[in-house]
């Protein structure tokens, strides 16, 4: 395989995580490659230069923002390695040290704990590469299973050891117990996300980057799904919101300029045309009466969904300025208002909190209960709705088997102008178990919605 079969299949897997790439920055990268290509070592011979720099003209070239920064480095380690096989920096086969005991495991276990306290970056990752090749080795399975794990690599290791062991060494130098704990955590887990590098890069040796990519590589936090992220992923979602919806309003407002001219007025294009002989060469168009959406939202707040249903309260809001009025209620099985916590300059990480206080107030029996909270909304809470209003309605349409409210759902959809569903399951797990989708979605279009991008399109069209 050439360097240019290389690169096209690396922009691909780009695009496949979420990573727009255009054929002109693909041209970018080439062109700054080639400068480097031109630099020439002590010996006179071309080089590419340093794999660092490498990594950064192509990063320069194709990545727009911060957050698609971490899956372009996951990808890069998977199609440009730093080397093959055990490399060049382990020691595996000199004498004694390819011993798998007791004894060869606690050296390695205390030259590695010593490289932690150190925070020896370059070391680690060389120790990471030979702690896979001693001890993630899991020859002779089945066909399409990997013979690299990162699992076994760390479980032999024993990660809850090598922590005790740097906090022990923190602590002998003066650390107070709160940081070496936290410093401990924080650098055994950098450890921990090099092992599993390593693994995939020996897994896409064996296997080809392109299918590894398709299963280990996490996505860009714009297609990462709303109910599969962790903890941290959550966070970056987060922070994602604000910048997301600034570039979304801004977005709108540059469409709304551009469509201010209302429909054409044919009697007026006809009477001025007089002047032209009857050819209508200037257009005259009525005044476009301006309109904005008047929004009710009413998001399932139970279990995991209620992550998805945040995410969309909170950006629904900050772009709050763009539809003409806004009312959000939130349930389980019972019908609770939150419209009062998305005040103008509020705090997000208050709102986040005041919501997720809010949630014991959405529920009345402790199970989802759709027919139960539509029944109620419409009995309590019928203000909300009128024909300039548009409803939106986030959950997954998961019942557990109760009375589904049908007709309090559809007496609802005739009270406004505009309804959509938006449900963060993926379209092929509809129907199954509890889930009543499609009977919910024959009165209320129902849309997947399972990643920020999707989410930012969807507001995008109703706004």
């Amino acid at each position: 395989m050439t360097l240019v079969d290389r690169h096209i299949e690396f922009l691909e897997a780009l695009r496949a995580a979420g990573i727009p790439v255009s054929l002109t920055e693909g041209l970018d990268a080439v062109a700054a490659l080639s400068v480097l290509g031109r630099a020439e070592d002590e010996n006179g011979v071309l080089s590419w230069g340093e794999r660092a720099m490498f990594r950064d003209a192509y990063a320069a070239t194709v990545i727009k923002k911060r957050s698609q920064r971490p899956t372009f480095e996951q990808l890069f380690e998977l199609y440009f390695p730093a080397m093959l096989g055990d490399g060049t920096a382990s020691r595996i086969g000199e004498e004694g040290v390819s011993k798998d005991n007791a004894e060869a495991l606690e050296r390695f276990r205390d030259e590695l704990a010593e490289a932690l306290f150190d925070n020896d970056m370059e070391r680690l990752r060389a120790l990471a590469a030979e702690a896979v090749a001693r001890f993630g080795s899991m020859p002779g399975r089945g066909p399409g299973m990997s013979s690299w794990s990162s699992y076994t690599t760390m479980r032999r290791l024993g990660t809850e050891e090598l922590v005790a062991k740097l906090i022990q060494g923190l602590r002998r130098n003066g650390w107070s117990e709160e940081e070496a704990e936290r410093v401990a955590s924080k650098r055994t887990a950098s450890y921990g996300a090099m092992v599993e590098a390593d693994a995939r890069r020996r897994i896409a040796e064996e296997k080809g980057p392109a299918q590894i990519a398709t299963v280990a590589v996490k996505p860009t936090i714009e297609r990462l799904d709303f109910l599969t992220a962790r903890r941290a992923d959550l966070d970056l979602m987060r922070r994602e919101i604000y910048p997301l919806a600034r570039r979304l309003a801004n977005r709108l407002a540059r469409e709304q300029r551009q469509r201010r001219r209302g429909p054409l007025d044919i009697r007026r294009t006809m009477r001025s045309s007089l002047d032209t002989g009857g050819v209508p060469i200037v257009t005259h168009h009525k005044p476009k009466r301006p309109h904005r959406t008047e929004l009710v939202v009413l998001c399932d707040v139970s279990g995991s969904v209620s992550n998805f249903a945040s995410f969309t309260l909170l950006l629904v809001f900050a772009l709050r300025e763009v539809f003409g009025k806004v009312r959000a209620f939130t349930f389980v099985d019972q019908i609770h208002e939150v419209t009062e916590y998305f005040v103008p300059g509020a705090d997000m990480v208050d709102v986040m909190t005041e919501l997720t206080k809010a949630t014991q107030f959405a529920s009345r029996f402790g199970r989802t209960n759709y027919g139960r909270a539509l029944r109620v909304f419409a009995d309590e809470h019928a203000d909300a709705l009128s024909p300039k209003s548009s409803l939106l309605i986030l959950g997954d349409a998961r019942n557990n088997y109760s009375d589904l409210a049908l007709d309090a759902l559809a007496d609802v959809r005739k009270r406004v102008k505009n309804a959509w569903w938006l449900n963060p399951e993926a379209r092929r797990h509809w129907d199954t178990g509890d889930s009543d989708a499609s009977k919910y979605g024959a009165i209320v279009p129902m849309t997947e919605c399972r990643n920020l991008t999707q989410l930012s399109d969807f507001v995008h069209d109703i706004a």
